[in-house]
């Protein structure tokens, strides 16, 4: 009889955890709260595949952007001091991890992460391609205004170079002709980096893509389905709780963010998990002029991705803040700065909105650990990087639950190392 792996959370992570279990011949029971698959972080993010685009929020230079991010709620980092103590004890850990050193080793590990996903994700697209996933390798590039931003932009792409990343800077004309679309913006571009390798895809149908293979593969995916609690025969758990039911299995793998961070301590579990709040706009490009390239503002902390005859614009970070409103003045900074970058895009004002909560550990990198219990793991931590890492997370999951070797070094995704 095959193992059975229950998996709680059908986001971008738990879904592929599922394929790729069901693939490895377990039985797999996926549980999710929602009525669907995807509608939470992975509904309407970000939409690029930024492999090469890894670096971690911490680091030096975001230490002292903080003082200025508390006075003006126009920036791309609105710092909202919490009373949590839990929201303090994150900070802390992050603040220590500001370093160079420690900023330049997540991005070697995070690096090799992200190729990995990028294999596993590109063989998945070959033996099962989609039209409504819009999947392209459109490139991206990394806009910065500032001659400095772009210099340092310049030494991250030659640390970069030597772990196989293919990065090209631009000065602003060039920039212009790989993307037409920034010609009203050439005067203010101090240069680029242009990575022809990035990917977009449609986060959500992806999810919708997954569940139908899943399904179809003989998975079980379980909607409408939150976990109350876990039944224990010594240091294993029998069972996971459900309203009416519960859900016997080998092992249990939490996936589901924020949710498993609860859930966890529900359990007596502490993970350094907290959630950074992002916000999306979904605009009819049709008739506008938007760009073909994934864009990134790095000034402002904007990306644009095009799905097909859309234009998903994703950005902002709010810290301390876990509810998932939209305030107004908000959603009108993303509409003005995104405007100015394509104001001819589409029409801003009848955009879709969405906001939801990217959960982030300290280092920025994921946990993928066994935790707590002898047949309890999580794959959790993915910050704004979930649809990128999700793939090879799945993989490296799949290597730690056969006690095999793992494709890359697991240590640093172990809880130990948050």
């Amino acid at each position: 009889m095959s193992r059975h792996v229950c998996i709680v959370g059908a986001g971008i992570v738990g879904l592929f955890c599922a394929w790729r279990l069901l693939r490895e011949g377990y039985r797999v029971t996926l549980l999710e709260s929602r009525n669907g698959p995807g509608l939470a972080t992975s509904f309407a993010n970000g939409a690029q595949l930024s492999y090469s685009y890894v670096a971690p929020l911490a680091e030096p230079a975001a230490l002292g952007s903080f003082p200025g991010y508390l006075l003006d709620a126009r920036a791309p980092l609105c710092f909202r001091p919490s009373l949590s103590p839990r929201f303090w004890h994150w900070c802390c850990r992050f603040a220590a991890h500001c370093t160079t050193a420690r900023a330049r080793q997540t991005t070697r590990e995070l690096l090799a992460l992200g190729f990995l996903s990028r294999r596993c994700l590109h063989a998945l697209l070959h033996e099962s391609p989609a039209p409504a996933l819009h999947y392209r390798q459109n490139g991206k590039l990394v806009l910065y205004r500032d001659a400095g931003a772009f210099r340092a932009a310049q030494r991250q792409l030659s640390f970069q170079a030597q772990f196989g990343c293919e990065q090209f800077a631009l000065d602003a004309a060039a920039c212009v002709a790989v993307e037409p679309a920034l010609a009203g913006l050439e005067d203010r571009i101090a240069g680029g980096i242009h990575t022809p390798s990035e990917d977009v895809i449609d986060s959500h149908a992806l999810c919708v893509h997954l569940a139908a293979l899943i399904a179809s593969g003989g998975g079980e995916i379980r909607y409408g389905a939150p976990v109350r609690g876990r039944r224990l025969a010594g240091r294993r758990i029998a069972a996971l709780l459900l309203p009416d039911s519960e859900i016997v299995a080998d092992h249990f793998v939490l996936t589901g963010g924020i949710e498993s961070r609860d859930l966890l301590a529900g359990m007596g579990l502490r993970v350094p998990l907290l959630g950074l709040k992002g916000y999306s706009l979904t605009l009819d490009c049709a008739r506008g002029m938007a760009p073909t390239l994934s864009i990134t503002d790095s000034r402002n902390k904007i990306v644009f991705a095009r799905l097909g005859d859309r234009l998903r614009v994703a950005g902002m970070v709010d810290m301390g803040n876990e509810r998932t409103d939209m305030p107004p003045r908000r959603l009108a900074t993303l509409i003005r700065q995104a405007r100015e970058v394509f104001p001819q895009a589409g029409d801003y004002e009848q955009a879709t909105p969405w906001a939801g909560l990217r959960p982030a550990t300290p280092s920025g990198r994921p946990l993928i650990d066994r935790v707590g219990h002898d047949n309890l793991y999580v794959n959790i931590g993915h910050g704004t990087l979930g649809l990128t890492l999700a793939a090879g997370s799945a993989e490296l999951l799949a290597d730690c639950l056969a006690g095999r070797q793992c494709r890359i070094d697991p240590a640093p995704f172990l809880l130990a190392s948050a």
